[in-house]
C-alpha cells in the first residue's frame, strides 16, 4: 500500500509544480507586490535581465502600486513589460525639478524622472506610469533615451513635463495611450508617433514643446488622436518651440474646445517662426478651425500627408510588424 501513497504524493507534487509554473509560463519573470512571483520590486526584475541579451525578456507585472524610481540601463535591450491591468498596474514616483537631492541641490527636470529608459527595443503594455508630485513645476513620469520604443495601451499621468521623449536618435511609438498634463507635457528631441491616443489637458498651457534637430525630418506626429481635457475653453496651445527647428503635426485628430484658435505659440522667439514646422491635416472638432491659425503654421496637402507613414517617419522601422516587439 505504501507504493500507492508514494505515487499519490509524487502526482500531487508534480501537479502543484505544474500549476504554479503554468501561471507565468508565457513570461520570463513575474513581479508581484504580494510575493506571489519572482520579485516584489520591478527594479529587481530589471536587474535580473542578462546584460546584452539577444532575445526578448518578458516581465509580467501584477496589479499594485509600485513606488519605485526605475532605470532600464542601455545594457538591457528587448525588455517587455506587461501589466495585469491598465488601471491597477501603476508605476509611480514623486520627484520634481525643484526638489533637493542629498547635497541640497535641485534635482532638475531630468532628475525628476520616475522611469529612465536607456535600453533599445523596450515595449510596455497595460501599465500606468505616473509622477504623483502634483502641480509643483517640472515633474517627469517617463524619460526615454532608447531606440525603437513601443507603448501600447498605457497611461502617462502628471502635470508639467509628464512625458519626455529625450533621445535625439530615438524612435518611439505610442498606440491607444492616455497622456495628461498641463504645460509642455509632451516634450523633447525624439521622433515620436502617437496613434489613437487621448491627450488630456488638465489646465491652460501647451500640449507639446518639441526640440527637434534641424537634420531630423519628423518630430512629434499625432494621428487619429483626441485632444480633450478639463482646461478652460481656448486655453491650450498645440505646441511651442523648445528649440528653433521644432516639428509637430496633428493629422486626422479631434481637437476639443480647449485648443486656442491660433493653435500655436512662438515662445516669444520671433525667429523660430521661420524655422519651425507646425502642421495639421483634416482635423475635426471645435478646436480645429484653421481660419485663425497663426500664419506660420501649415495645413498639409494630400501629397504632403502621404509622406507621414510609419515606415517613412521611422526610417524603415514598423513597430507592429517587427518580430522583436511582439507580445509572447
Amino acid at each position: 500500500m505504501k507504493w500507492k501513497y508514494l505515487i499519490l504524493i509524487v502526482f500531487i507534487t508534480c501537479f502543484s509544480q505544474f500549476s504554479k509554473g503554468n501561471t507565468g509560463s508565457n513570461y520570463d519573470f513575474i513581479v508581484s507586490k504580494d510575493g506571489d512571483g519572482d520579485f516584489t520590486c520591478i527594479q529587481d526584475a530589471i536587474n535580473a535581465v542578462p546584460d546584452f541579451r539577444k532575445n526578448r525578456t518578458s516581465i509580467y507585472i501584477k496589479n499594485g502600486v509600485y513606488k519605485e524610481k526605475l532605470i532600464l540601463p542601455a545594457s538591457k535591450n528587448q525588455v517587455l513589460f506587461i501589466g495585469e491591468s491598465l488601471e491597477n498596474t501603476i508605476i509611480t514616483f514623486d520627484d520634481y525639478a525643484s526638489k533637493k537631492n542629498c547635497f541640497g541641490e535641485e534635482k532638475g527636470t531630468t532628475g525628476s524622472s520616475g522611469f529612465y529608459i536607456f535600453g533599445d527595443d523596450f515595449k510596455a503594455e497595460n501599465i500606468t506610469f505616473e509622477n504623483s508630485s502634483g502641480p509643483v513645476g517640472q515633474a517627469v513620469a517617463v524619460r526615454i533615451e532608447g531606440d525603437r520604443i513601443f507603448f501600447n495601451n498605457c497611461r502617462f499621468l502628471g502635470n508639467q513635463d509628464t512625458l519626455y521623449p529625450h533621445g535625439e536618435n530615438s524612435r518611439q511609438y505610442y498606440k491607444n495611450c492616455f497622456i495628461e498634463g498641463t504645460v509642455d507635457f509632451i516634450f523633447g528631441w525624439s521622433t515620436a508617433v502617437f496613434e489613437k491616443c487621448e491627450i488630456f489637458c488638465k489646465g491652460p498651457g501647451y500640449v507639446t514643446a518639441a526640440s527637434t534637430l534641424e537634420k531630423t525630418p519628423f518630430g512629434f506626429v499625432f494621428i487619429n488622436c483626441k485632444i480633450t481635457g478639463n482646461a478652460p475653453a481656448g486655453s491650450v496651445y498645440l505646441g511651442r518651440p523648445w528649440r528653433p527647428y521644432a516639428k509637430t503635426a496633428f493629422i486626422n485628430c479631434e481637437l476639443g474646445e480647449v485648443i486656442k484658435a491660433e493653435g500655436w505659440h512662438n515662445w516669444n522667439k520671433k525667429d523660430a517662426e521661420r524655422t519651425v514646422n507646425y502642421s495639421e491635416y483634416k482635423n475635426t472638432g471645435s478646436g480645429a478651425k484653421s481660419a485663425n491659425r497663426v500664419s506660420w503654421s501649415h495645413q498639409l496637402t494630400k501629397e504632403e500627408r502621404e509622406t507621414y507613414t510609419l515606415e517613412n517617419i521611422f526610417n524603415g522601422w514598423i513597430p507592429e510588424s517587427a518580430a522583436n516587439i511582439q507580445t509572447p
